[in-house]
């Protein structure tokens, strides 16, 4: 089943702002909220289908990648929102929609909801830069790294916080008017965790973890461009006191071909050939993504032409199709003759062939352009 339009499911535009978005994120939880509609599986794949595309828009990156591709994200599959994120997950959004530290808005509303859930804590977020060749980026490549992570040491335990008792909030209840109303806060013993570190080894920082390298396989798909990031979740340092892992994030940079240039998906080729084979016509080789090929030069090829290798370019992001080859034809002519080669051209210079003569075939290079595009 295909997923719905983000903006669609928040009920905003995509022109929307930020405070929109949250706005429109907090009226779609609290209407399909759990706890608000208990047992209700409809209610609550609503909710995480919201809880997805907030997690996507209220993200500069991610909601430009958005816009770009939809839901075909570059990367591993997709969008890890709302749909793959448990419900602990989910809630911890609540810290900045409804002002609290985590758990159910119907706690800080109503004074009810049973102790609120523990806020899981998530990791730190790891970026790396990746330089890809030009072969590498056409045809997707899978890359094997080092990386230093803060992982879980072993040897640490834990206690419940005393401050919050193991719930990773604090509650203030305030005498109004109309009665008592209770707010939640994110515990600032334990930063909502619910848990302190009680023993840890030496060497262990005051999270319990532990920096180690680590070997990381990532599969890049072809068509990534310059300046474009990927996100692997979960590959990022741990979080303390066994919470989610944070992501690494994967800016690509791409390095510059000696030959091939890239335009788009298409690559680009400057073929230099000497008169006398565009006058009578050649084979040449030339280089191409995954080695070089021969193409024909027809006997008078006019500086300018060009020339296209249909597939030779680099596969669509999205896998739609595959860009091509364009190999721009200069015709070079010798600065410097010796006295037999002068001789032969002079003889040559009162040919009536050798007199310009333009037809509909010979326009200029950006007419040439032009209709090549169209």
């Amino acid at each position: 089943m295909a997923k719905r339009d983000f903006y669609e499911i928040l009920g905003v535009s995509k022109g929307a702002t930020p405070e929109e978005i949250k706005k429109a994120y907090r009226k779609v939880a609290i209407q399909y909220h759990p706890d608000k509609n208990p047992g209700n599986k409809e209610a609550e794949e609503k909710f995480k289908e919201a809880a997805e595309a907030y997690e996507v828009l209220s993200n500069q990156e991610k909601r430009a990648q958005y816009d770009r591709f939809g839901h075909a994200r570059p990367g591993n599959g997709g969008y890890g929102g709302g749909q793959h994120m448990n419900m602990d997950d989910i809630f911890s959004q609540f810290g900045d929609i409804f002002g609290g530290g985590g758990g159910s808005p119907f706690d800080s509303f109503f004074g009810g909801g049973g102790g609120g859930r523990k806020r899981q804590r998530k990791g730190s977020n790891l970026r790396i830069k990746l330089k890809l060749t030009l072969e590498e980026i056409a045809n997707g490549v899978e890359k094997k790294i080092k990386v230093n992570r803060l992982t879980q040491a072993e040897g640490v335990t834990f206690k419940n916080c005393t401050t919050c008792n193991g719930t990773g909030q604090t509650r203030k209840v305030v005498n109004t008017m109309l009665g008592q109303m209770v707010s939640t806060s994110t515990c600032p013993a334990c930063n909502g965790a619910g848990q302190i570190i009680d023993k840890k080894p030496s060497g262990v920082d005051s999270s319990g973890l532990v920096s180690k390298e680590e070997v990381i396989s990532i599969k890049i798909p072809a068509g990534v461009a310059d300046g474009m990031q990927l996100s692997m979740s979960g590959k990022g340092n741990d979080a303390p006191g066994g919470g989610i892992p944070g992501d690494l994030l994967i800016l690509i940079e791409e390095q510059e071909d000696s030959q091939l240039k890239r335009e788009g998906n298409n690559v680009v080729y400057d073929l230099y050939v000497n008169f006398v084979d565009a006058a009578l016509g050649t084979s040449v080789e030339v280089p191409s993504i995954g080695g070089r090929v021969k193409i024909k030069i027809e006997p008078g090829t006019q500086s300018g032409k060009i020339l296209r290798l249909r597939g030779k370019g680099i596969k669509d992001l999205n896998g739609y199709e595959t860009g091509d080859q364009l190999v721009y034809v200069n015709v070079w002519t010798p600065k410097k003759l010796t006295p037999e080669e002068k001789a032969k051209l002079e003889s040559l210079r009162n040919s009536p062939n050798f007199e310009p003569k333009p037809d509909a075939s010979d326009k200029g290079f950006f007419e040439r352009m032009k209709e090549f595009f169209n």
